[in-house]
């Protein structure tokens, strides 16, 4: 008579050993845990401490000219090294107004493509032209300087800035006014226009897709046409990523060096039109930089990176109240 194996033995013995199995999971879970948390908070607490030593960095080495000159870096004029004026305020308003001026030109055309690209193109046509959008991002700064040099600069002096001078008359108007050398604020403007226009377009592109589908068909079902689908639906909807958006592309425009240091004129001067020379921070600082010989005007270029910085920071921090305040006005509505 054959026996049978003891099935309830070995029940329980296999029952033993995956407890014991399940008690050192929970044994090593916590240290895991804990582990994996720590490593997490870590590398999370880099990237603000980088933000602090570099600022501390800033500070320390600009704080001999912050010293010496005190409000003249911000407020004053005169960049004269021999006679220690560091008056960084036309790079200033280079900065900034070669910025907006850029922001104002990109932004139409950057959401024309994403919309173009989201909504109204073929599904075999929104690759290709994506494709090409998101590439102008990957050509380097100093190609676009080039360009600029050599196809900008020219177009300005031969062909626009005599047309609206002499065919429109609008010479007598200040923001045209100016001789038309051809390196101006409206030539680096143009070409740091082209430069952010991949950033703006390629994010409103990604936020314009994650719009849910019922909030199309929603507008369709209405008798809305395709344009007031998007229009009323779908840009109301994508609101505060369209503006995190344009701020990416300030951003970057504010802190370019290469392109815009070639075409700008680099005149240490407030531009009193858009076709007069003009200077910006980081072409101040990309010329000046290497030949600095005294430790005064090193430490007065670190101060003019430390403006940057705060402009910089500032900008970012506007940019993130207005995505807050338009997710709130689109939460009300």
């Amino acid at each position: 008579m054959v026996s049978l194996p003891n099935t309830s033995a070995q029940s329980d013995v296999a029952l033993h050993s995956s407890s014991e199995k399940r008690g050192a999971d929970r044994a090593y879970r916590p240290f895991s845990d804990a582990l994996y948390r720590t490593f997490i908070t870590t590398c999370a607490s880099v990237i603000p401490a980088l933000l602090i030593l570099l600022a501390i960095v800033i500070i320390v080495a600009a704080w001999p000219a912050i010293i010496t000159a005190r409000s003249e870096i911000l407020v004053g004029s005169n960049w004269d090294v021999s006679h220690n004026h560091f008056g960084a305020l036309p790079a200033l308003v280079g900065t900034v107004a070669s910025s907006f001026i850029a922001l104002v030109l990109a932004t139409p055309l950057a959401l024309g493509c994403a919309i173009l690209c989201a909504e109204l193109a073929p599904r075999w046509l929104r690759s290709p032209v994506a494709y090409l959008i998101d590439l102008l991002a990957a050509i380097p700064s100093v190609v676009y300087g080039l360009w600029g040099l050599f196809v900008v600069v020219p177009f300005m002096r031969e062909t626009f800035m005599p047309f609206v001078q002499q065919t429109l008359k609008l010479g007598s108007i200040p923001i045209f006014a100016g001789a038309p050398y051809g390196p101006s604020l409206l030539a680096a403007s143009v070409v740091l226009a082209i430069m952010i226009l991949p950033y703006i377009a390629s994010v409103s592109r990604e936020v314009l897709s994650a719009v849910p589908q019922s909030q199309r068909e929603a507008a369709l079902a209405l008798g809305a046409t395709r344009w007031e689908m998007v229009r009323d639906a779908v840009l109301p909807f994508a609101r505060s990523g369209l503006v995190g958006g344009v701020m990416l592309g300030l951003g970057r425009a504010l802190g370019e060096t290469m392109a815009v240091a070639m075409v700008i004129g680099n005149r240490n001067a407030i531009p009193g039109s858009l076709f007069d020379p003009a200077y910006t921070v980081a072409s101040l600082l990309a010329n000046e930089f290497v030949e600095a010989s005294t430790a005064l005007h090193v430490s007065a270029l670190m101060a003019v990176a430390g403006a940057l910085l705060l402009v910089t920071v500032l900008v970012n921090a506007l940019a993130r109240w207005l995505v807050l305040r338009t997710q709130h006005v689109a939460s009300a509505e």
